[in-house]
């Protein structure tokens, strides 16, 4: 018995790559998603769509004829990234689509502190309305943005308070996305999973955590919202963008990131990965810290 199609974006992408390696290596048939299909890795077994963007609906229809499921990741931050969302959806029903797994975030809500977390919510409403058969995947915060978001200079600086998070690694989301997509049951139809780490620290806990690794004292410098503004307008982003940066450290402030789950060892049957097992696991995330780069 043939296996249904699982057409899946992002597929360049941190989750969608890590997703698309492990259903092809089951045997599942794959097509892969993109605006650019030169960008998209070269899996055996997956074969790539033509040029897809989320906003055209008519090339998202033709990349997704004869698809049974659409493995959706969001699309790159953006003002009119609701409207890509739901176009991509109308469009993924349109060329006959039976499933929707959707990765969103912890905490979406319409009045969520975090303002891209609104967007997911309001892109969950719109599945939810169309009827068909759904999965969401809220993930937290992720590992790697920890000594990502560190300067060279040591600190790690954001509103972020003394509130925690349960932020979770990519290689943990994209096992827990496979085992969804690997079900073909209804056993997951309207549920929405959390996709956490195993324990939520603050950040003053994550910066004690990079200086065990790193061999150098790391800082977290908690900041107001107007420090927090200042401190990012060298980067000449728009205020949207800036505004979604500021306010996931205060989404963290503000308890809305604390959420600890138990889907990553329900859906995968192995523990969720910690800062440390990260921090361990990839060194590279925070080579930019070390004393001597």
């Amino acid at each position: 018995m043939i296996s249904p199609l699982v057409a899946v974006t992002g597929a360049s992408g941190a989750v969608g790559g890590r997703v698309a390696a492990r259903l092809v290596r089951t045997g599942v048939p794959v097509r892969l998603l993109g605006r650019e299909p030169s960008r998209l890795p070269r899996l055996p077994g997956a074969a790539a769509a033509p040029p897809a963007a989320y906003g055209d609906g008519e090339s998202m229809r033709r990349a997704l004829e004869g698809a049974h499921t659409l493995f959706l990741v969001s699309a790159h931050e953006s003002p009119g990234r609701v409207l890509e969302h739901t176009t991509a959806v109308d469009a993924a029903l349109a060329a006959g689509v039976e499933r929707i797994v959707y990765v969103s975030f912890l905490g979406a809500a319409p009045d969520a502190t975090f303002t891209f977390a609104r967007d997911h919510w309001h892109t969950e409403a719109h599945i939810r309305m169309t009827g068909v058969r759904h999965t969401f995947l809220r993930d937290s915060w992720y590992l790697a943005a920890i000594p990502a978001m560190t300067g060279s200079d040591g600190v790690l600086r954001g509103p972020g308070g003394e509130g925690r998070v349960s932020a979770v690694s990519h290689e943990d989301i994209a096992d827990a996305a496979s085992a969804v997509l690997l079900d073909e049951g209804t056993g997951h139809d309207g549920v929405t999973y959390d996709l956490t780490g195993p324990e939520a620290f603050t950040l003053a806990e994550a910066a004690g955590e990079l200086s065990r690794r790193t061999g150098r004292v790391i800082h977290y410098v908690p900041e107001t919202r107007e420090e927090a503004y200042t401190s990012r307008a060298h980067y000449g982003a728009p205020e949207w963008e800036v505004a979604g940066w500021v306010t996931s450290y205060e989404a963290i402030a503000a308890g809305e990131l604390e959420t600890v789950s138990d889907a990553v060892p329900l859906l995968t049957g192995h523990p969720a990965r910690s800062l440390a097992t990260y921090l361990r696991e990839n060194p590279d995330s925070y080579r930019h810290l070390l004393p001597d780069s």
